[in-house]
Parts: C-alpha cells; structure tokens; sequence
C-alpha cells in the first residue's frame, strides 16, 4: 500500500514540476519583454507613437483571443466595444476635462456595460449564430454613431487632448504618454493572464473543449459565457479608450466591423488561445498597415495574401507554432 501511495505521489510530482518550469519561465520572459519596452524611449529604432498603436490594438486584440482562444466564441462585433469605450472617452476628456485616468475609467464602463447586455442577447445562441448577432448588434451602434450629435459623424472627435496623469504627467509629452500607454497594456496582459489561470479561466477552457461534459459537472454554462463576454467587453473598451488618447481621435471607423475583422486577423495570426498571441499579431499588422499604405487599395489584398501564407505556414499561428515546438506556454 506504501509503494503505491509513493508512485502515485511521485508521480503527480513529475506531473507538476513541468508546469511550475513552464510558468515560472513564461514569468520570466513576460518580465524581460516588458523592461524591453519599458526602454524603448531611449532609442531610435521604432517610432514611439507606432509603439503606443500596437499597445491599444495588441490590448484590443487580446480581449477578442480571451472570447475565441479562451471560451470558444467567435465575435465580429467588438468593435462596437472598442470604438463605444473611445467616443465616451474623447467626449469626457474633451468636454468634461476630467484626467486620463478617469476618461479611460469612463470609457471602460460605458464599454463593459454595453458588453453585458450584448452577452445577454447573444449567448443564447452557438457559432456562426452567436457571430452573426454579435455583427448585427455592432452594426446597430455603428448606425446609431453615425446619428447622436456628440461623435460629430463622419468627422468624429478630433484634437482629443491627453490631459495630466494624475494630474500632475502632462501626456502631450511623447515620452510620458509612452510609459502610460505602456502602464495600460502592462495592467491588461496581467489582469488576462490572471483570469486565464485562475479556477474561472479553466471552466472557461472545459467549456470551450466540451460544452455539454461542463454542464453535466453542474456549471452554469451561459453564466460563464456571459461573464467572459463581458470582461472582454471591457478590454476591447480600454483598447478603445486608450487609442482615442494615443491618436487624439475617435471615428466611426472606430465602431466599424472591419475592425473587429482586424482584431480576429491579429489573434489568429499571432496564435489563438495564447497570451502572447494578439500581441505579436497586433504588431505585425499594424506594422504591414503601415509599410503597405503606398498601395493604396492593394494594400488589404496584400495583407490578405500574406495571412493566407502565414496561416498556411503556421497552422496554430505564429507563437502557437514555437509554443508547441518549444513545449512551452506563451
């Protein structure tokens, strides 16, 4: 009976140890990146405001990977999340002249709120019916967008002032507004990594694997659902929030399904169902934005081709191919 407790336990030992190297070198490799960025300033390879763009849409991104990766929910209409969060924000910071801080707070609320009676709507359908409606309801504050007084229609909200952090970092400072944006992004990867990893997170994961094994354990399956939809409505919000202070603009385009199309390119692109994922993928779109605008409208069909090689190449996309590669969670 001794020998068999002490097999069993030593197994469960072995079984462990893996995953306590894998976190702790995920931990130290989360670390090493963020220093990295935190030092980015001090030089002149990448342009500051490319970097705080990749931020708001790398956090953007992040909160469409904790739906899809993490719960198993395709939404094309977080946009209407990220752009909502970025019209409250600019109106509050431009006509109310509150800080930043309270701005983005707004503009999470607003977002968070509009997420849960979304979620409540849409959770009662599955797959492409559950997109479908998501991309319905998007398209519903979209037009509203285009109507209400305050988003000034086609023009939006420009001249966004960034205000004082604190009230007392003035974010008109390329440098300051760097390191907040950065603080943002920081506080959001860590909030997701903290609720994929909890007891939450994995109920999340039993569903998405085998939805009706977790209802038969005893889950409330669409309470669960509705909380993820919501939490990731209040992600894409602060993406949302935080471009409308990085850019000093908030736009209809903000609010338009294409950009929800975006969000979903740059998490499968980067790897679903990995924290490091959207990140990598938010980068490297924004980056083929960039170098592609020449083309002109050639420039979707070219970024087009080349997520169809990269996903050809990279089945479980980038990150999800060196994580599997290299046996570790990223």
């Amino acid at each position: 009976m001794n020998t068999t407790t002490s097999t069993h336990t030593s197994a469960q030992a072995a079984a462990i140890k893996p995953s306590i190297i894998n976190t702790t070198m995920i931990n130290k490799i989360t670390i090493v990146v963020f220093v990295l960025l935190a030092l980015l300033p001090f030089q002149n390879a990448v342009y500051d405001l490319f970097m705080m763009k990749v931020f708001c849409f790398a956090i953007f991104a992040a909160s469409v990977n904790l739906l899809l990766g993490f719960s198993g929910l395709l939404s094309f209409g977080h946009a209407a999340f990220f752009g909502t969060s970025a019209y409250v924000t600019a109106h509050a910071m431009k006509e109310w002249g509150v800080t930043p801080e309270l701005g983005l707070l707004v503009g999470v609320i607003a977002s968070t709120a509009l997420g849960y009676v979304f979620g409540s709507l849409a959770i009662r359908r599955q797959g492409i019916y559950f997109a479908m409606i998501t991309l319905a309801l998007a398209q519903v504050v979209y037009f509203i967008a285009t109507q209400l007084p305050f988003t000034n229609g086609e023009d939006g909200i420009q001249g966004v002032p960034r205000g004082y952090f604190l009230g007392l970092f003035d974010l008109s400072n390329s440098s300051h507004m760097y390191w907040f944006a950065l603080g943002v992004f920081i506080v959001a990867f860590l909030l997701i990594q903290r609720v994929v990893r909890s007891p939450f997170g994995q109920v999340l994961k039993s569903i998405r694997e085998n939805e009706p094994r977790a209802i038969s354990l005893g889950y409330d399956v669409d309470r669960y659902k509705l909380m993820a939809f919501t939490i990731s409505a209040g992600l894409a919000g602060l993406g949302g929030g935080l471009k409308s202070l990085v850019l000093q603009l908030a736009s209809l385009g903000d609010v338009f399904w294409h950009t929800s199309g975006e969000a979903v390119l740059m998490t499968i692109l980067g790897g679903i169902g990995t924290l490091w994922g959207p990140v990598l993928g938010a980068a490297i779109v924004i980056n083929l934005q960039n170098y592609l605008a020449n083309l002109g409208g050639w420039s979707t069909i070219a970024t087009g081709a080349i997520f169809v090689v990269c996903v050809l190449a990279f089945r479980r996309g980038i990150v999800g191919e060196i994580s599997h590669r290299l046996n570790i969670r990223l």
